[in-house]
């Protein structure tokens, strides 16, 4: 039996040191510089939106590759009565509008909405929210979830709750903090990570968890993303898995040889490639979802990685908990 197994083990890295023969080493094509550490990024109408903990969100023309605007919000006092800059942990654009949750006073959090050079607080300090994450649905909804796990659908132009759902499942044994979301192309389905590993498959419109993809990742998923109908996590137990719900299969990526948590995933938005944070140094694996084969290897960013972003099919950036962030042109060999 053990000759088996190790007969097993030699086939599985001699198939991974095939697939991974021909990656290519690229350095990025450019660095910007953003306010303060970058805590997310999105990017619309060839502009990109850069969420900081530096009291905004910096706003570069892809093009000219040049700061043109910020969106700033209010400082807070901290817990000793300091001012300090409040930290904006997600955004999001829709129809020209910018949305920010960003921190509060006393440990919670606030949702504003950047819209005609004004900022509105949509959602403020006097709901006492934990909110962790949020994004537009459409022109008046927003979907929201808190750091316990609780996932709302809020009317910001009305400022009522349409709904509240508890993502776990009825039968979880310990209640599971969230961690991520991420949203299909026409806003209708959430995908949820948390602590647990599991992804759970919300329909917003029923406002019900349609699906539980469940013993993949087997502990906490730090990020997600939902492209084409193809999900990537990238998980504390070192595993990147790729889920194809189209035709009900799946596989995960490891550094067999080089096992850490991996803290970051994206898609290309038609989900032929994925990329995810591979090694201790920071650098970034872009490989091809249907081979599994390693193309290329994404060096020189600076910190622990908080976002990986396709753009298209060739660009992609990757930020870290730094205010100097990465920009990658896969063409640029």
């Amino acid at each position: 039996m053990m000759g088996l197994i190790q007969m097993f083990k030699i086939l599985f890295l001699g198939l991974f040191i095939i697939l991974n023969l021909n990656a290519m080493d690229l350095k990025p094509t450019y660095i910007y510089e953003a306010s303060g550490s970058v805590t997310d990024i999105v990017s619309s109408k060839g502009k990109i939106y850069v969420a900081t903990d530096a009291s905004g969100v910096d706003i570069f023309d892809l093009k000219t590759k040049k700061l043109i605007n910020k969106i700033k919000v209010a400082q807070i006092k901290d817990f000793m009565g300091d001012v300090i800059d409040a930290k904006v942990y997600n955004v999001d654009i829709y129809n020209d509008k910018v949305l920010l949750t960003a921190q509060a006073a006393k440990g919670f959090r606030e949702i504003h909405i950047y819209e005609n050079g004004k900022v509105e607080t949509a959602i403020g300090i006097d709901k006492k929210m934990f909110i962790s994450k949020a994004k537009f649905i459409d022109d008046e909804h927003i979907l929201i979830s808190l750091l316990g796990n609780d996932m709302y659908l809020y009317n910001y132009k009305s400022k009522k709750m349409v709904w509240r759902i508890d993502v776990r499942p009825p039968d979880a044994v310990f209640n599971s903090t969230f961690a991520d979301f991420a949203l299909n192309e026409d806003r209708t389905i959430a995908v949820v990570a948390d602590e647990s590993g599991d992804l759970k498959i919300v329909d917003i419109q029923k406002a019900k968890v349609i699906q539980v993809l469940a013993d993949r990742n087997l502990d906490k998923v730090f990020k997600v993303d939902y492209k084409n109908n193809k999900i990537i996590t990238a998980g504390q137990d070192g595993r990147c898995f790729v889920y194809n719900l189209k035709n009900n299969t799946d596989y995960f990526l490891r550094e067999e040889l080089n096992w850490f948590l991996i803290y970051g995933a994206g898609l290309t938005p038609s989900g032929k490639l994925g990329a995810y944070a591979s090694d201790e140094n920071n650098n970034v694996t872009v490989f091809d979802t249907t081979t599994k084969k390693e193309l290329y290897k994404l060096g020189q960013n600076l910190m622990t990685l908080s976002s990986i972003l396709f753009i298209n099919e060739t660009e992609i950036f990757v930020t870290t908990d730094s205010n100097k962030f990465n920009y990658y042109n896969l063409k640029d060999k």
